[in-house]
């Protein structure tokens, strides 16, 4: 009896940090025709990544496997997101050419951060973290270079971190994330009347 093998997802944000999830088979992959964008929806009270096609970009992610295409778990977690098919601008160095999805916000959910709807700094340093883990300074930097939005309200929450999966940071890593959104220009504001989500 031939068996399919398990579908992949591609992560672009936090889904890159290993520690974030115990999906198999996690592997280094870029995308080819996405960047990413900081956007909210009327999901979620905070702005999170997603991406939005753009032919001249290419972006580094994670892909991992979903044993038995069971995907209720990981709907679950990325709940504000479509799940679409993205094998054919998927490379990667699997000896096998699995079927491939990534989350991405529908159009008419895709609206600009506010002051209501800010990025969480805690977030941003899950995120940056997987990336210096996964492809080292230059591949963070390309992160920070290969995502629009950062003109949006950031709230440093680092605090009392309102993301459910945020990580405790290194000195480097804490570091190298204030001195990217310095270079940036990004705003970052005090928190004010958002609490933790467990």
């Amino acid at each position: 009896m031939t068996h399919m093998p398990p579908p992949y997802f591609f992560g672009y944000g936090s889904l890159v940090n290993r520690t974030t999830h115990d999906y198999g088979n996690p592997t280094r992959a870029t995308a080819q025709g996405w960047r990413r964008l900081w956007r909210h929806t009327g999901k979620r009270p905070v702005a999170f990544l997603t991406v939005v096609p753009d032919p001249s970009c290419r972006i580094d992610g994670l892909i991992a496997s979903v044993p038995g295409a069971d995907w209720a778990a990981l709907d679950a977690r990325e709940w504000a997101y479509d799940r679409v098919a993205a094998s054919d601008q998927i490379r990667h160095d699997l000896d096998h050419r699995p079927a491939i999805h990534l989350y991405t916000v529908a159009p008419d959910q895709n609206h600009a951060p506010d002051t209501r709807h800010p990025i969480l700094l805690s977030y941003i340093d899950v995120v940056v973290q997987g990336y210096l883990t996964e492809f080292g300074v230059e591949g963070a930097l390309r992160f920070f270079e290969t995502t629009d939005g950062w003109e949006a309200p950031i709230l440093n929450d680092r605090a009392a971190p309102v993301y459910a999966r945020h990580r405790s940071l290194t000195d480097f890593e804490r570091r190298f994330v204030d001195q990217n959104l310095e270079a940036l220009s990004a705003r970052i504001d005090r928190p004010e009347g958002l609490s933790p989500k467990r």
